[in-house]
C-alpha cells in the first residue's frame, strides 16, 4: 500500500467541504490528510491518532496542553481527548493516523 499526498490533496475540499481525505485502510488503521482552512472543527475520536505535520505552522491543544507546531512534529492523542490545531498557517497540512480499538488503548508506562 501507498499514500500519495498530492493526491490527497486534490480531492480536498472534499463536495461538502470535507477537510480530510483517506488514503489508506487495513484492519483498525486508517490514514488520512487533513488540511483544514481556517479553523479545526474536530471532536474528540474514538480511536487513538497520530498527528505528523507535513507544512505549515500554529498551535496544537492537546487536552489540557498548548503546543507550537511545525513540519516535522508529530503529536499523540488518546481517545475521547479534546484536541485541535489553532492560529494555523494557511499551508497547513497533516497525516492523520488512527489507529487499535475504539476506546484506545490502554498504557502503562508512556515512551
Amino acid at each position: 500500500m501507498k499514500a500519495d499526498l498530492a493526491a490527497g490533496l486534490r480531492q480536498l475540499p472534499g463536495p461538502q467541504g470535507e477537510r480530510f481525505a483517506t488514503l489508506l485502510r487495513h484492519g483498525t488503521m486508517q490514514v488520512e490528510v487533513y488540511a483544514p482552512q481556517d479553523q479545526d472543527p474536530q471532536q474528540p475520536h474514538e480511536q487513538d491518532e497520530l498527528y505528523f505535520v507535513q507544512s505549515g505552522q500554529g498551535e496544537f491543544l492537546n487536552g489540557g496542553q498548548r503546543h507550537r507546531f511545525a513540519p516535522g512534529d508529530v503529536f499523540f492523542v488518546p481517545a475521547g481527548q479534546v484536541h485541535r490545531f489553532e492560529h494555523f498557517s494557511k499551508d497547513f497540512v497533516t497525516w492523520v493516523v488512527f489507529y487499535g480499538p475504539k476506546g484506545g488503548e490502554q498504557t502503562g508506562n508512556p515512551a
